[in-house]
């Protein structure tokens, strides 16, 4: 089988090229996606025990992580139009990665629900400012034949902050508090800023100072535009995974505590982002060989699985290992290959625009699912779990059936 062809004006790579894919730039994006998610992902793990101690629901929660995604994706289209504006897009990166971390960093002060929501829209803010910019960024410090790896391994690196994050907010909510933990996420944060800052070199390109938000779209390919349809639909059913970490402490607190079904949950959510990190290289690797669209497409209707499991009855540990398990495996997937499909769907002149266009397809999803999906379960779980599952299987028959 073959990979889809390179993208508009791009010619194969020689195979010395080729073989130096893992380049400075490509291991200090993935270093700053490494620390900037044990930073944030402390937060992750931790806020919904701050959440329940505030006395909010998991609407509420949908609430936050659906808003907060939302604005995110706005700003990740104004960001990659503007990045593609820019001679050099570098500090973008640098000052979104920072805003991240001062935003986690702020659920330390909270007191309220809505001073949670403050901190992470503000967050997301700045992670929409940097999403685009890195994913331009790794794009040019590789090649066609290498985007899944290069893509795989930073999604892989930023999944194993995922694995770190949660244990190191199980050891410090033990050992400082719950209010410590979250002032100590800034650390990892400016790392990451300052591994972006150091390591990246960023490859000359002709400024478009000219570009408006409507010439860029109007340079995206028909297939781009019909790749995105099948991601915004998928994404309607893809919730925040800080749902699961709720459900599954709500669903153990009669038997075990608030306390230890908190931590229970956290450490199925570690699981989780093992699991995760695997699946981002793997799906990878995969990707260089097969055809993305069908890895991609796999990975769509693997969300199935978890969805019908939370529908099992009961509360037992292998129900939510099975949900954590196959969300890991699928969001791998999901997350690495939209990103390297459309890498080779975007021409290099406009590739900002199109990594903020998927990024607000993306986040406009979230927005939509995650508020929908937190609000429909306190009506009827299996009315939310049903939406996530004909989500799922249509967005990976429209991805399925996209030709370059």
């Amino acid at each position: 089988m073959t990979s889809e062809p390179p993208p508009t004006g791009s010619s194969p790579a020689p195979a010395a090229k080729r073989a130096g894919w893992l380049n400075r730039t490509v291991f200090g994006i993935g270093l700053a996606s490494l620390c900037s998610d044990v930073g944030h992902e402390m937060a992750t793990a931790a806020m919904p025990i701050l959440l329940a101690s505030l006395g909010a629901s998991s609407a509420a929660l949908g609430l936050i992580e659906g808003l907060a995604d939302g604005l995110s994706s706005f700003v990740k289209l104004f960001s990659g139009l503007y990045s593609d504006r820019l001679e050099k897009r570098k500090p973008l990166a640098v000052i979104g990665y920072f805003v991240t971390a001062s935003g986690m960093a702020s659920f330390a002060l909270a007191t309220r629900w809505w001073h949670i929501l403050l901190g992470r829209v503000g967050g997301w803010i700045g992670r929409g400012a940097r999403t685009p910019v890195r994913n331009v960024l790794l794009t040019e410090a590789t090649t066609p034949e290498t985007y899944g790896r290069a893509f795989g391994l930073e999604r892989s690196m930023d999944s194993a902050g995922a694995v770190l994050g949660p244990i190191l907010a199980l050891v410090l909510v033990a050992s400082v508090g719950l209010r410590w933990t979250f002032a100590l996420t800034l650390v990892p944060g400016v790392l990451a800023a300052l591994f972006i800052w150091v390591l990246v070199r960023e490859k000359p390109h002709p400024p478009k100072p000219q570009l408006t938000l409507k010439s860029g779209l109007r340079s995206l390919e028909p297939a781009f535009r019909r790749y995105l349809v099948g991601v915004g639909i998928a994404g309607l059913g893809d919730f925040s995974n800080t749902l699961l970490i709720l459900w599954a402490t709500e669903a153990w607190t009669a038997r075990y505590g608030l306390g230890r079904a908190a931590r229970l949950a956290m450490l199925f959510y570690v699981g989780y982002n093992v699991v995760y990190t695997i699946s981002c290289y793997v799906s990878g690797a995969l990707a260089d060989r097969f055809p993305k669209r069908w890895v991609l497409a796999i990975g769509y209707a693997t969300a199935v699985i978890p969805a019908a499991a939370l529908l099992w009855p009961g509360a037992s540990l292998l129900k939510f290992a099975i949900v954590f398990g196959f969300s890991g495996l699928y969001m791998g997937v999901w997350e690495t290959l939209e990103s390297t499909t459309a890498a080779t769907l975007l021409p290099g002149a406009t590739r900002g625009v199109g990594f903020g266009v998927l990024a607000t397809v993306n986040g406009l999803g979230d927005l939509i699912s995650s508020a929908l999906v937190g609000l429909l379960w306190v009506i009827s779980p299996a009315a939310a779990m049903s939406l996530v599952i004909v989500t799922s299987l249509t967005g990976a028959a429209v991805i399925a059936t996209t030709r370059p």
